[in-house]
């Protein structure tokens, strides 16, 4: 990759007449291109290198609890705390990757129409055993309700947000429901810790872990952000609303037609 130093642009003589002074302003527009094309992907690569050290952090956690029960005198009573392990293995494994396949999200859509209730069991489903774990509850309330969407990356931003719930809800439960006064807007509430008013501006923010992630320790800030990337691609809305220690809720509407998606 070439640095801002490799492409300094030596200064240019003074123009002859005027064809030479538009090449010349030309010249000097497509220098400028270049440099910010440049740093954008520096950036880029910084922001990602940055990443993968958080990552890479975050994921040696649940590996050195799995050592640790591997290790253990009774193994079939602690198979269920090692799967419990390798799900959030396999979850940060996940996460990785799509943080790697987001760069090229527009590539990547298969759009069709699926029940949403099903795509939501299918999350649900994904996290029983942490909320069994956990001891949480879980209400989710049928629905006839179809969307045009890709079912991947959807499926992706539910997992995020039930992901959520689950790491900071310790006592009560999720419930998940259509909105009663908006039949395209999906809810899901927690009874957890909530997030501090001032931290709600921020929660999309890449990198940003507020005060729960710092308590937390191994947060990396970048589910919220990746869900409201892949939203937007999607046309779909995704809004937090929260208070402390009284839960939070997750706002997800879909458009009335396909004609808001994204590519």
């Amino acid at each position: 990759m070439l640095h801002y130093s490799q492409t300094a642009l030596e200064p240019l003589p003074d123009p002859f007449d005027f064809i030479e002074e538009q090449y010349q302003q030309l010249i000097m527009e497509l220098y400028h291109d270049l440099t910010a094309k440049i740093s954008e992907e520096e950036k880029i690569k910084s922001d990602r290198e940055d990443y993968y050290t958080l990552w890479v952090h975050q994921i040696k956690t649940p590996i050195s609890a799995l050592r640790l029960l591997l290790h253990s005198d009774d193994l079939q009573k602690n198979a269920f705390a090692m799967e419990q392990e390798l799900f959030k293995i396999e979850q940060y494994a996940e996460m990785v990757l799509q943080y790697l396949r987001l760069e090229s999200l527009s590539c990547d859509l298969l759009l069709q129409e699926y029940s949403l209730y099903t795509l939501v069991k299918q999350a649900v489903k994904k996290y029983a055993g942490a909320f069994i774990s956990r001891g949480l509850s879980l209400n989710l309330a049928e629905f006839g309700f179809f969307v045009i969407t890709d079912e991947k990356w959807l499926c992706f931003v539910l997992e995020q947000l039930l992901s959520n719930s689950v790491k900071y809800t310790f006592k009560g439960g999720v419930n998940i429901c259509m909105d009663p006064e908006s039949d395209r807007t999906l809810l899901i509430t927690d009874t957890g810790i909530g997030i501090r008013e001032e931290d709600l501006p921020r929660v999309f923010d890449r990198g940003f872990t507020g005060y729960n992630g710092r308590m937390d320790r191994v947060s990396t800030g970048i589910g919220l952000y990746l869900c409201k990337r892949v939203t937007d691609r999607l046309g779909i809305t995704l809004h937090i609303s929260s208070k402390c220690n009284k839960g939070t809720q997750y706002r997800i509407y879909f458009p009335p037609t396909p004609g808001a998606l994204q590519k």
